[in-house]
């Protein structure tokens, strides 16, 4: 059985940190491209960053300098480093498996960033 679980979400402060991380079970974690979204409330589903099976980068720019992605093949874990948080970074984070004709997602973690 496929398997994306995010963990790591809460409540943050603006200017804050949290690290957030999906771990993958029931396919070959190396060979897919791994990514985040995020989904703001009443907002659409946004995607923030991937990484390649081969560990290139990509970030959206509302998050570039912020926000860090990165995967561990040996452990099945993606990761997702989010520094200097701001309100308009609330939202829930999913994690994507893709590989062509596939894609796995995760049940979403929430990320509250108030004062």
């Amino acid at each position: 059985e496929v398997q994306l679980v995010e963990s790591g979400g809460g409540l943050v402060q603006p200017g804050g940190s949290l690290r957030l991380s999906c771990a993958a079970s029931g396919f070959m974690f190396s060979s897919y491209h791994m990514s985040w979204l995020r989904q703001a409330p009443g907002k659409g589903l946004e995607w923030i960053t991937t990484i390649s099976m081969t560990g290139t980068t990509a970030y959206a720019d509302s998050v570039k300098g912020r926000f860090t992605i990165t995967r561990d093949n040996a452990k099945n874990t993606l990761y997702l480093e989010m520094n200097s948080l701001r309100p308009d970074d609330t939202a829930v984070y999913y994690c994507n498996a893709n590989f062509p004709g596939r894609a796995y997602w995760g049940q979403g973690t929430q990320v509250t960033v108030s004062s």
